[in-house]
């Protein structure tokens, strides 16, 4: 496993600035109420607590959040779960809505000017290096390892990204660099990637990680924003930029993931789909899944409620409490129901008869007796009927759910409402 343990830690003097403002469309009707970094995962936490984790395990001690789409579930996750950094121990944690603080009807325009907004407030740390982050991916990375490359390498910026099959980059920011990794060119989702230097078949994907020197990249963003041509972006015109008149060094994943002994891959997902969404949760259902969320040494860290164990009740032919190859939160009633290949969110009651595989459940959800689902998604709160069936009927279950190419059924509470049982 990655650790960094140097009696010099460059942590200590950065500020992780965590970019949580993005509404996550394909993620369909799962972001109809939320931002996408606030979205579930895992079982207990929210897809934001990762890279809230990977900062706190790191050693950095100032966090901001930037918010900005439908951000209630966002901010009231993060001020239940994250208010323990305390100020006396030279500690802060702030949630920053796009405040209008340039102009009344200035929302966040781009990525870089989510952070332009609030250079005043960032300012006011004094943080030597700043570690901009995207709060919508699933990973476990030590950023220390990322700043000690970004120093030694003297670069004014350090990219993170990931080694991906070259023409599965298509959909990314890609790099193309030379023999020492310096970044020779930065192009957005080119239909051509360029490949890593000795390795015709792998490209350099961005994973929207950037380490900066503060001051360096409060005066660019200065002069960025004074710029009426320019988007205001990191991607678009930040590291275009600094590539063509200044050093920038791509920094591997594979360099900073943490992985337990458990762990073979460097595990990275961008759960942005539906599908891809209940793969990643559904994969934690298998015997040796590959993100280890028992891994004691890189915790991640969420607000957890207080709630019963969970609960498996009634024991009779089709009336047995019971879930195979499943995960199954507390506060959960399993109430005469099987589960199997599933995971079960906080405080899911599912009734008797029930029969559920390949589900993923959000919190509060209710199963009725005699229900059948198969591979879908639950939303939270959602009351399915009973008797309710899906899974066996496609061409049925597109007529009433949002469902997939590859046949996975997201489901929530208007979809119900509307089938009148």
């Amino acid at each position: 496993m990655q650790n960094s343990n140097s009696n010099s830690r460059l942590a200590k003097d950065a500020m992780a600035y965590v970019l949580a403002g993005g509404r996550g469309s394909r993620l369909m009707e799962l972001t109809d109420r939320r931002a996408k970094p606030a979205v579930f995962f895992g079982g207990k936490t929210r897809i934001i607590d990762f890279a809230l984790s990977n900062a706190l395990n790191s050693g950095i001690r100032r966090i901001a959040v930037a918010t900005q789409y439908k951000a209630h579930s966002l901010i009231r996750h993060l001020t239940r779960g994250w208010n323990f950094l305390r100020p006396e121990r030279n500690e802060s944690f702030d949630i920053l809505p796009a405040s209008q603080m340039i102009s009344e009807d200035s929302w966040y325009k781009g990525t870089a000017d989510a952070v332009y907004q609030n250079i005043d407030i960032i300012g006011g740390y004094a943080p030597k290096y700043i570690v901009v982050l995207a709060g919508d991916h699933i990973y476990k990375m030590d950023y220390e390892i990322m700043l000690r490359q970004h120093v030694d390498s003297g670069a004014d910026v350090t990219l993170g990204c990931l080694e991906v099959p070259r023409m599965e980059a298509v959909g990314f920011g890609v790099m193309h660099v030379d023999e020492h990794d310096t970044i020779i060119d930065f192009v957005e989702k080119p239909a051509d990637p360029p490949c890593v230097p000795g390795h015709p078949d792998v490209a350099l994907a961005s994973m929207g990680i950037y380490v900066f020197n503060t001051e360096f990249l409060f005066d660019l963003l200065r002069k960025d924003a004074a710029d009426p041509n320019s988007s205001n972006d990191f991607g678009k015109d930040i590291v275009p930029y600094i590539v063509q008149h200044g050093k920038a060094v791509a920094h591997r994943f594979s360099q900073s993931c943490v992985r337990s002994d458990h762990e073979v891959e460097a595990y990275w997902r961008d759960v942005g789909t539906v599908d891809a969404y209940w793969d990643a949760n559904i994969d934690l259902t298998d015997i040796v899944p590959k993100l280890d969320l028992y891994d004691h040494e890189w915790p991640i860290w969420t607000h957890s409620e207080l709630t019963p164990p969970a609960k498996f009740i009634h024991d009779e032919n089709e009336r047995r409490g019971m879930a195979i190859s499943s995960l199954v939160s507390g506060g959960c009633i399993v109430s005469g129901s099987s589960l199997k290949r599933s995971l079960l969110f906080t405080g899911v009651i599912a009734h008797s008869y029930s029969h559920v595989e390949g589900a993923v459940v959000l919190p509060q959800a209710h199963i009725g007796r005699c229900a059948r689902l198969r591979n879908v998604v639950v939303d939270r709160g959602v009351r399915i009927p009973d008797g309710l069936i899906v899974g066996e009927d496609a061409e049925l279950d597109a007529s009433r759910f949002r469902r997939t190419d590859k046949g996975i059924c997201l489901i929530t509470q208007p979809m119900i409402n509307k089938l009148g049982m």
